[in-house]
């Protein structure tokens, strides 16, 4: 694989800040409000969004992981991992505003899966989508309501997010093409 496009530690940076801002403005009033990283690389994105939006909102931000394995359209033919976190959610989701959070928004399929664990333990008032990276080729109609960076890819295409939690300033996005 050849790296096609390096997105560095300040492209990062900026892409978090965009997504917390718009989160931000969106949100400054609403409460219940949780963030949930889907498992696994939404995880590292979630915690880091909750940081900014936390300092950005001057009060904490409930935030948890959501385990999708079992809602996968794709679990027969791949095996189940064994390092996948359990789903934990902080807070009770119903009646809450919930933001499902990725790293990268491919197919929908992943999204979709969450929306049905998200539903098969509560009701939320509202569900949104935020992603670090949304590199086209979607085959479902779901779409991010924040969006740290477009970056159009083919389907041949992988991104990878590496996020360093001790020094943001080793944080990459590399696309590369086969």
């Amino acid at each position: 694989m050849s790296t096609r496009k390096t997105l560095h530690a300040a492209d990062v940076s900026a892409a978090f800040a965009r997504v917390a801002d718009a989160i931000a403005h969106r949100h400054r009033q609403t409460s219940p409000l949780v963030l949930l990283g889907i498992a696994n690389g939404g995880i590292p994105v979630c915690q880091r969004l909750a940081r900014e939006l936390s300092a950005a909102l001057g009060r904490p931000i409930d935030h948890g992981v959501l385990n999708v394995t079992f809602h996968r359209d794709d679990i027969g033919r791949h095996p189940i991992p064994k390092d996948v976190p359990e789903t934990h959610i902080p807070i009770e989701i119903e009646g809450a505003t919930v933001i499902l959070v990725d790293d990268v928004l491919f197919s929908g399929r992943t999204v979709r899966a969450a929306l049905e664990e998200v539903f098969s333990l509560g009701r939320p008032t509202r569900v949104e989508l935020a992603v670090l990276v949304d590199r086209g080729n979607h085959r479902l109609p779901i779409a991010a309501d924040y969006v740290g960076a477009h970056e159009a890819t083919s389907p041949e295409e992988r991104v990878r997010v590496r996020l360093d939690p001790a020094d943001p300033s080793a944080d990459i996005i590399t696309i590369t093409a086969p």
